[in-house]
């Protein structure tokens, strides 16, 4: 398998040197050369305990070799050591539960997965490795307890300060020593151009091998395809609909990918906030980025998403092909609460903001019956949301892995939004 920039300006690389690289020089996102052929995958009965089994096999094709089989099957299972529950919300409307691994969220498979791969790469890399990531939220924490004491790499995060939730910010700065933590004063979209900026940066490339750890890396982007096969696995007969909360796009574009390579689902669902730019897209087909706007699902507060891109190359930028596999809607914050509170009382389940985004489109635009399914990615634990107990009004149980963080040192440090601030922070740590 081999690997193309969207821009189309830098040269074709392997699999390890997608990974290592992050994103092409020319500024674009890897994107592979073929999409393997995984339809067998999703007809294969399901069993528990098979989602290792099934990030194995679909990643197999995608890394091309480059890792020999017994230990990319090694990697997958000690990766993705979490279930995947699908739990019905109401009839025919299923929560996929993304939840269940060390820093609740659904980015848990691709950062975990990465950073092994990146840990099988190390001795061939000749100087240290240096990670950067953006995160909204989520994508943060991941990184930061996947990447914990690995030897010979740095983390560089970055994340929007005050803009994360308290239990978000706790993952975020509470990290081991090797994890650099930077609280930018802008949005999310200030610390995603810092992090393309370095990561194109080539004075820094020339004293450190870098990398990136947001969806932006194929490593940790491909993987998510796992758990759109392990739904479809469960639901032989049906036809699927996923609604997928939907920020920088990563998610959708892995689940379009899975589409393309015969996972069998019907359609998807692009669900966003007030955060528009691509449901204005598909209305409009003139796509103009917008300042991110602050919402309750704040990790989807993204003005200018950079998997776009991917899509749009999944589907040769043809608009008419990408509206008939893809829809959108946009949820606002009144409506996202009103839907944490209506599941919440009707149907005794707790979401978070983004699940509630996700299943709100579900009943706007699906229309689940005996022969289709709705399936709505739960993509973080509530405990992550301050919001979700001010909407219940009443607090949620914290897990004890998230309270045993407070007893850490913190570990962060403040920097405005211009990147000679960034430099200089990475500089004076690394």
């Amino acid at each position: 398998m081999r690997y193309f920039s969207t821009n189309g300006r830098s040269a074709v690389v392997g699999f390890r040197e997608a990974l290592l690289q992050g994103q092409p020089e020319d500024g674009g996102l890897y994107f592979p050369t073929e999409i393997p052929d995984l339809a067998e995958l999703a007809v294969l009965p399901w069993r528990e305990g098979g989602e290792a089994e099934t990030a194995f096999s679909l990643m197999r094709p995608y890394v091309g070799g480059e890792i020999r089989d017994a230990d990319l099957e090694a990697i997958c299972g000690d990766a993705i050591d979490f279930p995947f529950p699908l739990v019905e919300i109401t009839p025919g409307i299923f929560a996929l539960e993304l939840f269940h691994g060390p820093t609740l969220a659904f980015k848990d498979v691709g950062a975990r997965f990465m950073s092994r791969c990146l840990g099988y790469f190390s001795g061939s890399i000749g100087k240290r490795a240096v990670v950067i990531v953006a995160t909204s939220g989520d994508t943060g924490g991941a990184v930061a307890h996947g990447f914990a004491g690995v030897e010979g790499v740095s983390v560089v995060i970055l994340f929007p300060k005050g803009r994360v939730s308290r239990v978000q910010e706790l993952q975020l700065t509470r990290t081991d020593k090797n994890v650099i933590t930077l609280e930018v004063h802008g949005s999310f979209d200030d610390c995603q151009r810092l992090a393309k900026t370095a990561l194109s940066d080539r004075d820094l490339r020339n004293k450190y091998f870098l990398t990136s750890a947001n969806s932006i890396n194929i490593a940790r982007w491909l993987p998510q395809q796992t758990y759109y096969f392990a739904a479809r696995r469960q639901f032989p007969d049906a036809k699927i609909v996923f609604s997928v909360p939907s920020g920088n796009f990563g998610n959708i574009a892995a689940g379009l990918i899975a589409k393309r390579a015969g996972l069998g689902a019907r359609s998807f669902i692009a669900a966003c906030n007030a955060n528009n730019v691509v449901p204005k897209y598909l209305e409009t087909g003139q796509y103009i980025p917008e300042p991110s706007k602050r919402t309750l699902s704040n990790a989807m507060d993204v003005g200018d998403p950079s998997n776009l891109a991917r899509i749009r190359q999944l589907f040769n930028d043809d608009l008419d092909l990408i509206r008939e596999n893809m829809a959108t809607a946009s949820i606002s914050d009144e409506d996202t609460a009103a839907t944490i509170r209506k599941v919440n009382r009707e149907f005794g389940y707790t979401m978070d903001p983004h699940t509630a985004v996700g299943f709100a489109s579900l009943e706007k635009l699906a229309k689940p019956g005996p022969s289709e399914v709705g399936v709505a990615l739960a993509t973080a634990h509530p405990v992550k949301f301050d919001s979700v107990s001010d909407i219940l009004s009443n607090n949620i149980d914290v897990p004890d892995a998230v309270a045993r963080l407070g007893d850490r040192e913190r570990r962060s440090i403040e920097i405005g939004n211009s990147y000679s601030e960034m430099i200089d922070a990475i500089k004076k740590s690394l």
